[in-house]
């Protein structure tokens, strides 16, 4: 059930991404300046609905230089529950799996998470295998704290994605 609702408002991140895409595209062919929206940081750590529409902001705000038709969000549950723990590890599989076989380049990934540091680690434990220059001309979005930059540039380097970090 919550990889469903996990699953479901990554879709709909990426829907409104996608949707805001086409409004800033008819904006600018209609020479108007686009609106832009102030993303506010939720107060309440388990205000779910809220923590996806500011990470949907987030990722929104920065899809500059992607050439795919969609984004690929991922937020990184934080928690130490069991439960949470093993719908991050189940996570963590399929984006290793991932960055194993490979991105194609103008694709645009973004990782988020309530907890910075969980996410800088989930970033780096996803990304040690993968190969030198992999993902030349892919954007990876690392929205976090400053304190966990430099973990995910060390790691995200190499791969020679061009990698954006976002101050949550």
């Amino acid at each position: 059930m919550r990889k469903s609702v996990l699953l479901a408002a990554v879709l709909l991140t990426a829907g409104l991404a996608l949707t805001a895409c086409n409004k800033q595209e008819a904006a600018d062919q209609a020479g108007a300046a686009p609106a832009t929206v102030q993303a506010t940081r939720p107060a309440d750590p388990n205000d779910q609905q809220a923590w996806n529409k500011y990470f949907g902001q987030l990722v929104q705000a920065n899809l500059q230089g992607m050439k795919a038709q969609q984004p690929y969000p991922y937020l990184v549950p934080a928690g130490d529950s069991e439960e949470v723990v093993a719908q991050r590890g189940r996570q963590l599989d399929g984006v290793h799996d991932t960055v194993l076989r490979g991105v194609l380049p103008g694709n645009l990934l973004a990782f988020a998470g309530r907890d910075s540091a969980t996410t800088a680690q989930f970033i780096a434990d996803a990304f040690k295998d993968a190969q030198a220059g992999s993902f030349k001309d892919v954007i990876i979005v690392f929205i976090g704290e400053q304190a966990d930059e430099a973990k995910v540039d060390e790691v995200l380097k190499p791969t020679g994605a061009t990698v954006r970090f976002v101050q949550m």
